[in-house]
Formats: C-alpha cells, sequence, structure tokens
C-alpha cells in the first residue's frame, strides 16, 4: 500500500487515491493528527455518503477523546465561539441559515458583481504585468477572492488589508502549526464582532447587514451565528478560489496544447471553452481534496465496509474525481469534456453555496491571465514546486511565472 500523507503524496496523490480505489475505496487510516478516520475514493461512494443524513457535519458526534475533537474542523475556531457556522451545523439549523445567506449568490446577484471582480483582476495584474515576472499565488490568485469577498461581506476598503494578513496566517499555516490559525481567527472574531455591532448602527448594502436585517425580522440570527457565517463564507470562499486559479493556471501551463486551445477559443470571443474549461480544472486537480469532516450518527455501511457510530469519514474529491468507473481517460485533461459532474464542490444540502462567485472568479481570472500575458510561462522548473501542507485543501505555495512584459 502507498504510505499516505507525505510531502510526496502532497506533491501528487493521485496515484496513491488510484490504488486505494481499487484494493480498499473505504479505508480506515490514522491522520497526521492521529485522529482516526475513513476515506471514501470511489465516486458513486462519494456521491452516496455526500448525501447521506446519517453522515453529520456536528463535531458534537464524534466519538474520539475530546483531545481528539480538538484536532479536527478548522484551527482556532472553537475557542473564538465560530462553531456554528454551515460547515459544522445539520438541518434545521442549517436549513436556516444556509436560506438566508443564498441570496447573496444568486445566478443574478453573481452577475452584478462581475464588473467588480473584472476591475480587481485588472488591477491586480496592472501591478505586475510591466515587470514580466510574477508569482501567481502570492501577487494574483491570494489578494483577488480576498478582496471580493470582503467587499462582498461589507468589509471597509481600509481594513481589507488586515483580513489579507490574517487569511494569508491561515493559508500558510492550515497544515502546520494550529497556535499562529488560531491567532488569526481569534483577531478576526473580534474584529467581526465589532463590524456587525457597526452595521447594526448604520447598514449597507452588502451580505453583513442583510444577515443583520433578516435577524431583526425575526429569523432569529444570534450574533454568534452572523460572525461564523462571516468567518466560513471568507474562510470556504477565499482558499478554494486560490487554489482554483492556482492549479488550474499550473494544469494549463503543463498542457500547452489546452493552454493554446483555450486562447484560440477566447480570441475568436467564444467563452464556451473557458465554461466547460473551467469545470475540467476543478475536476482535474481541484482546489478541495477532501470534503470536509462528516461524522457517522449510527452504524451504517458504505462501500462494504461496517462504520460504527461516531467514526469520522472524510470523501476524497480529489479520488472520486478521477474514478474511471465515472469519467473517462480521467488522468487527461480535456477542456472540452462534457459530461462533468465533477464533485469538487460537494453534493446534496452541503453543496458549496458559493459555487457561482468561485465559478465566476476562476473564469474572470484565467481569461484576463491568458489574453493579457498570452506567453505567460513557468518560471524554473515544476519539480521544485511545493504544495501547501494540510487535509482539506489542495494549493501550491507559490507558482512563479515569466512573461513578455507589458509597454504601455
Amino acid at each position: 500500500m502507498p504510505e499516505l500523507f507525505t510531502w510526496e503524496f502532497a506533491t501528487d496523490p493521485y496515484p496513491a487515491y488510484a490504488w486505494l480505489r481499487e484494493h480498499s475505496p473505504v479505508h480506515r487510516t490514522v491522520l497526521p493528527s492521529g485522529v482516526e478516520a475513513w476515506l471514501v475514493t470511489r465516486y458513486a461512494d462519494a456521491r452516496q455518503a455526500l448525501a447521506d443524513q446519517r453522515l453529520s457535519k456536528n463535531p458534537a458526534h464524534h466519538a474520539g477523546s475530546a483531545h481528539a475533537k480538538g484536532r479536527t474542523g478548522i484551527p482556532g475556531e472553537r475557542k473564538a465561539e465560530l462553531m456554528t457556522h454551515l460547515l459544522n451545523i445539520d438541518p434545521p439549523d442549517h436549513t436556516r441559515l444556509r436560506r438566508l445567506v443564498s441570496k447573496a449568490f444568486t445566478p443574478r446577484t453573481v452577475a452584478e458583481f462581475a464588473p467588480r471582480v473584472r476591475e480587481l483582476t485588472d488591477g491586480l495584474i496592472d501591478r505586475f504585468a510591466a515587470q514580466g515576472s510574477a508569482d501567481l499565488i502570492h501577487d494574483f490568485a491570494f489578494p483577488l477572492p480576498i478582496y471580493a469577498i470582503c467587499d462582498l461581506l461589507g468589509v471597509p476598503r481600509e481594513d481589507q488589508d488586515d483580513f489579507r494578513d490574517w487569511a494569508g496566517m491561515m493559508i500558510r499555516h492550515g497544515g502546520g502549526p494550529r497556535g499562529g490559525v488560531a491567532r488569526s481567527v481569534k483577531k478576526m472574531r473580534a474584529y467581526l464582532a465589532e463590524l456587525i455591532h457597526r452595521k447594526r448602527e448604520a447598514p449597507g448594502d452588502d451580505l453583513i447587514s442583510g444577515l443583520i436585517r433578516a435577524s431583526d425580522h425575526g429569523e432569529h440570527l444570534t450574533e454568534n451565528e452572523a460572525a461564523a457565517m462571516a468567518f466560513i463564507l471568507l474562510f470556504a470562499g477565499f482558499e478554494t478560489t486560490v487554489n482554483l486559479i492556482g492549479n488550474g493556471m499550473y494544469a494549463l501551463l503543463r498542457h500547452p496544447e489546452q493552454r493554446e486551445r483555450l486562447q484560440r477559443a477566447l480570441a475568436r470571443g467564444d467563452e464556451r471553452l473557458l465554461a466547460t474549461g473551467v469545470e475540467e480544472l476543478l475536476r482535474y486537480d481541484g482546489p478541495v481534496e477532501l470534503a470536509t469532516w462528516r461524522y457517522a450518527t449510527e452504524p451504517l455501511t458504505l462501500g462494504g465496509r461496517d462504520i460504527a457510530a461516531g467514526d469520522p469519514v472524510l470523501v476524497v474529491l480529489a479520488a472520486a474525481d478521477r474514478d474511471p468507473e465515472r469519467f473517462g481517460d480521467p488522468d487527461t485533461l480535456d477542456l472540452a469534456r462534457r459530461d462533468n459532474q465533477h464533485l469538487g464542490y460537494g453534493h446534496g444540502i452541503h453543496y458549496c453555496l458559493g459555487a457561482p462567485l468561485a465559478r465566476l472568479e476562476g473564469q474572470t481570472a484565467i481569461a484576463t491571465l491568458l489574453r493579457r500575458l498570452p506567453d505567460v510561462r513557468l518560471a524554473g522548473d515544476p519539480d521544485d514546486l511545493r504544495w501547501r501542507g494540510g487535509l482539506i485543501m489542495r494549493g501550491l505555495r507559490t507558482l512563479p511565472v515569466e512573461f513578455a512584459a507589458e509597454t504601455k
């Protein structure tokens, strides 16, 4: 059996996942944190697990010790009283909170936000286009979704760099020391409490003000729930998009024939390949490697394995999305792939609420980069690139590129 969760594994986990799909598709393992959990790797089993109501999102159902329970979920969220968010709760509270925030992510609302995303995208590229080189993670993929989600939440522009710093700590140390992450979460919690108070006094046309208005009209949203909602939208909404842009551009740079195909389509004004292409990038090397934690509320059987009540279950989206039983030639990147019901944004009632915004950001970012920097290429040896540690997300630490400098 291949070794899991090493640095070598992080670089290319797909051969190990292929082995698990074939030999142990629902596999019990000990995670680097010491927590024992089940890994679900086949597409059919993954889809079943994501929609199974016997698998709760509430960490209270974890049968592990108090020490083990502290090692699941997002570092620092428990101490910062940020647990009551969509990734940790079940119906009916999940239904109520999701309904409150879903208005911000309708196709119409996201379409109205598109000009701001284009403005942010061009503004970030303007900062490095004349230099002839950049780190697409630090200079572009990281700040774009931070500023976008801050605008959506209603974080004033003068405070957004603080959010960028806190998020940077979380993303840099997500797989390492939990203390730095917890301190950033605590600072973010204090800021959100203050911001909610300010929005209550002077509401605006933003998501936090909308949550407050809903609470004032009888929806019974507590301050902790409002803060946790803002926190998880930022946490889940920025790193996934950082990785979508970073992993997506890396895949295109490693597959020049696919990149050139997309560039030709964009030059013709045809964006259909952009839409299917981003879905393929999500499937091929998506931003979320494992779906967030689930816990069995009763004994159940999954993929022929008996899972006990209280056991943690982790659905390996990266493995499911390369299952040859579901996708033809799954290890090949094909931007025109049509039958592409990938699980990159989950499935069931916990399907990613912000998927429309992430798709908009991913499509806008990739298309704009390819149009403005048509000869963009990797700088250095791909073997020197490093992937961030951590269990849930999959993303590069850096993505250095070179290109012909833009001239005014």
